[in-house]
């Protein structure tokens, strides 16, 4: 059986203990974890790996989380990572501020942690289900993170937890097997069954 990948989260904030707090918790409930400690290293960190989520610190010396997100935003191969905000402000203002640079949800500090486990988990099974994937128009692999190319059945079983059952469809059916003469009759017995059943 493969190995469902587990999901990973970039943590992005400039105080040392809340990278330790955040990391530890989630590593404990079944998240990889990369971390940031400023906007620009988090930025360059992106160039390269894609997170299924960020975890994005407002106030931070240099470039704030806004201006973080906002870049993040406008960069083809990122604008689809949901970004919660970790801030200490509370003004609706902030808040606002926070949804309209692209952020998708907030937590405030000091932070619940079993609140914020449960926005993390909604947000990137909410990642699964939407956002573009990148498949060539031909053979139909698809372009993972990493800008390597997988075979879809492979992609989406390292991006989510379903499983495949194989079976062939009817045409492909026709084109491997419609000269077998066990093939055709095969085919005429359930057209003239399902014709049976109409009838009745």
């Amino acid at each position: 059986m493969n190995q469902v990948k587990k999901p990973l989260i970039l943590v992005v904030d400039d105080n040392t203990n809340n990278l330790q707090v955040l990391g530890s918790m989630l590593q404990q409930n079944g998240y990889e974890t990369a971390i940031a400690m400023n906007g620009e290293k988090a930025l360059k960190f992106l160039r390269n790996i894609k997170p299924d989520l960020i975890l994005l610190d407002i106030m931070m010396p240099g470039m704030d989380g806004y201006e973080v997100c906002k870049k993040i935003k406008q960069e083809y191969d990122t604008q689809h990572i949901p970004i919660i905000f970790l801030t200490a402000k509370t003004e609706t203002e902030d808040i606002v501020k926070g949804f309209e640079v692209g952020g998708v949800d907030y937590v405030t500090k000091p932070f619940n942690s079993a609140e914020l486990l449960a926005r993390v988990s909604t947000h990137v099974e909410m990642k699964k289900l939407r956002g573009m994937i990148p498949i060539c128009a031909k053979c139909k692999k698809i372009r993972q993170d990493k800008n390597y190319w997988e075979e879809i059945e492979v992609y989406i079983t390292n991006h989510s937890d379903a499983n495949f059952t194989h079976g062939i469809c009817p045409d492909c059916a026709e084109e491997l097997y419609g000269e077998f003469d066990w093939y055709k009759k095969a085919k005429n017995k359930i057209f003239n069954d399902d014709n049976g059943e109409q009838e009745n």
